[in-house]
């Protein structure tokens, strides 16, 4: 199974789980996310948590394996606007999401735990936006919520240096909610949203919700989708990537 989804004590936790290709997301991961949201949606949670199988990735991004067989805009954009879809809907959950960050974070693995509410960073892992390097943009929204997120210069240098941050820059530029080193830091973490009554949690998020529903986030993340799908179908994307799979090869 590509992953799994756990409800425990109040925390309803979906695992990517390839980590023999890095947690990279196929079409039967989207499905899975499909299935977390409902889940969610459908449960008393006090909140909700995203991670990878395994210590060395939380997520590498899409399975360029199977993506880079999309060549044309109009086959790139089916998949980049449903995953868009995917992270939007997990943006709007109506409880807190942690992204636990247990390894490297690379491009739309990125974008994952951008759309989280909390990321939760091992200290040794290393996280970037570096889909400037395959001559694309973020396609999944993950560029609007890194401007939500942080102030907008530090937003635009994750964005545009494509560079991999340490835990400590990510943890100095406010990325990073908070760094762990053992998993009993990450219960410690989400023991605090235990303690209080899940309907505090839905209110407040109810308030974020609103917000971004006010000022257009949607809009932006679709025009967001609608650039990457047009970068995508250029020679020096698809250049880019037979580059990166022969190198990892």
């Amino acid at each position: 199974m590509t992953y799994r989804i756990e409800e425990t004590d109040g925390v309803l936790t979906m695992t990517i789980n390839r980590s023999e290709i890095r947690n990279a997301i196929n079409h039967s991961v989207m499905d899975g996310f499909e299935k977390f949201i409902a889940a969610v949606q459908d449960s008393r949670a006090h909140c909700a948590v995203i991670t990878g199988a395994g210590g060395e990735a939380f997520c590498s991004g899409g399975d360029l394996s199977v993506f880079h067989e999309l060549k044309t805009e109009e086959e790139a954009f089916p998949m980049l606007s449903r995953m868009a879809d995917l992270l939007y809907r997990i943006k709007m959950l109506p409880v807190p999401v942690i992204a636990v960050v247990n390894g490297s974070a690379v491009g739309g693995g990125c974008e994952i735990a951008t759309a989280c509410d909390f990321r939760l960073v091992k200290r040794e892992a290393k996280c970037g936006f570096i889909q400037g390097t395959l001559a694309i943009t973020t396609g999944w929204g993950g560029g609007s919520y890194l401007l939500e997120t942080l102030q907008h210069d530090r937003a635009m240098q994750m964005l545009t240096s494509a560079r991999m941050y340490s835990a400590e820059e990510l943890k100095g530029n406010g990325w990073a909610t908070e760094l762990y080193e053992q998993d009993t830091d990450i219960t410690g973490f989400l023991d605090r949203f235990r303690k209080i009554d899940s309907n505090v949690h839905r209110a407040y998020k109810q308030l974020a919700v609103q917000r971004w529903e006010t000022n257009g986030l949607k809009s932006r993340v679709d025009l967001e989708v609608r650039h990457c799908a047009k970068l995508w179908a250029l020679d020096a994307h698809h250049a880019a990537v037979d580059r990166f799979l022969n190198k990892s090869r």
